[in-house]
Order: structure tokens, then sequence, then C-alpha cells
């Protein structure tokens, strides 16, 4: 694998990718609570409600965990780790909806 498969350049700046090895499906629901997460974020900062923020955030940071974007390189791990924490990350994410 080389560095163009696991990385992203946008303006200069390395952004990793999604981890290629996930499931269609886990990465479309991962990437809605991304979306969700992200606008969370925008629109609680808009209100100036620092608690929404910091919930909105959460939910960024645990979708890019479960899609290998951040945490421990996804290419260093067997793909049943990988798997692993793509759905424990989606359980808690799901969690955060009840």
């Amino acid at each position: 694998m080389t560095d163009d498969d696991r990385w992203l350049v946008i303006d200069g700046r390395r952004w990793r990718k999604t981890d290629p090895s996930l499931p269609e499906d886990v990465v479309a629901a991962l990437t809605s609570h991304l979306g969700r997460g992200r606008s969370g974020v925008r629109n609680a900062k808009r209100r100036g409600h620092d608690d929404a923020v910091a919930a909105a955030r959460r939910r960024v940071d645990l979708a890019k965990h479960g899609l290998g974007e951040r945490g421990p390189y996804w290419w260093d791990e067997p793909e049943t780790d990988r798997l692993a924490r793509a759905r424990e990350a989606l359980q808690q994410l799901d969690a955060l909806d009840d």
C-alpha cells in the first residue's frame, strides 16, 4: 500500500482516508453521523451553546474514529480489529440518539 492509498491532500494539508476495508453500509452510517455532528457543531456555535458544541464534537470524533480517520493508523491493524472499532463507534453513536 502506498501513501497515496492512505492520505488525501487538500490545500496542502494531509488528511487520513477512510479505511477502505469497511463495508459500505457501515461507512454510510458513520458518514451520516459525521455529517450530523458537523452540522450540530455549526448550529450550536451559532447559538452560542457550549454544551451542545461539545456534544456535537463528540459525535464527530466518534464517527471519525470509526471511519479510521482518527486514532490508530488503520493500515497497521488487522481488518477484524478495524471492523470491530467501526462497529463499536457506530453502536456508541446510535446510543446518542436514544
